[in-house]
């Protein structure tokens, strides 16, 4: 028979400033963590650390403090679900809660003549460009596929999360849903300048979020193909040196080629 020894284990933890020492068994001990906790601390007279008794209370209290100058975490992407999600269809005669529904996904495809709408090829003519190179699609041309294809009124976005206002940005979470069915669930965000400008960037936001519901269902797919993206700035866009107005700063920026040269702030 051997004689099993309990070894004790000690732990530095800091807190605030001061270094608590937390004896830790490594084998089970019952003995109360108030008891097996001393503090460390240093005399202001003779530079020498000294050792208090000190209880988990006086822990607790620190780690309360310190949780209050830590910002408390943004809303997460997929919004508020204090309440379980709704995988099943509505009872008879009642309303679906698309803030948490998941009705209808994946069910069945949509007739033909909906698809061929809603994955036909974008015109080049409605394509725009960002000076930093970025293509895109304006967000009213989204709408007016999905009212194309679904009809005015035949689709909508719902909103998932409360609206998100950071000190920048805000952001809020939305479903797409087509014919009654759920096709999409995406968060839109928008930057925003001056607090005043925050209903606009609201809007926009949503629309952002449109234009991401959208690609689950093929629309302007072409937008995320590097080899179209590559082959429409060779064809119908220049990038050009422009000058800022202001800091006489040169940068190279892009444009369409039927579109005309840069003026303000940047001057071609």
């Amino acid at each position: 028979m051997f004689n099993r020894a309990v070894y004790s284990i000690r732990t530095n933890v800091a807190l605030r400033s001061r270094s608590y020492a937390l004896s830790r068994p490594s084998r089970v001990n019952k003995i109360p963590l108030a008891s097996r906790v001393n503090t460390t601390q240093t005399n202001s007279t003779n530079g020498k650390p000294e050792t208090a008794d000190t209880t988990t209370t006086d822990i607790e209290a620190d780690i309360a403090t310190q949780s209050e100058i830590i910002p408390a975490e943004s809303i997460p992407s997929s919004g508020v679900l204090t309440l379980p999600p709704l995988l099943d269809a509505p009872p008879a005669g009642s309303t679906t809660d698309w803030s948490r529904s998941y009705h209808g996904l994946s069910t069945q495809p949509f007739a033909v003549e909906v698809a061929v709408v809603l994955q036909a090829s974008i015109d080049p003519l409605d394509i725009e460009i960002k000076p930093d190179g970025m293509i895109y699609l304006p967000e009213i041309k989204y709408r007016r596929i999905l009212n194309k294809a679904f009809g005015p009124g035949g689709w909508g976005l719902a909103p998932r999360s409360e609206t998100n206002v950071g000190p920048k940005i805000v952001s809020r979470e939305y479903a797409l849903v087509c014919l009654g069915r759920l096709v999409g669930i995406a968060r839109g965000e928008q930057e925003y300048f001056d607090p005043s400008g925050i209903p606009t960037a609201t809007e926009a936001c949503k629309s952002n979020a449109l234009m991401r519901c959208c690609k689950d269902l093929g629309v302007a797919s072409e937008l995320w193909d590097p080899r179209f993206i590559r082959e429409f700035r060779k064809e119908h866009c220049l990038e050009v040196y422009a000058e800022h107005a202001a800091t006489k700063k040169k940068r190279k920026l892009w444009r369409r080629k039927d579109q005309p040269k840069f003026e303000y702030p940047f001057k071609e």
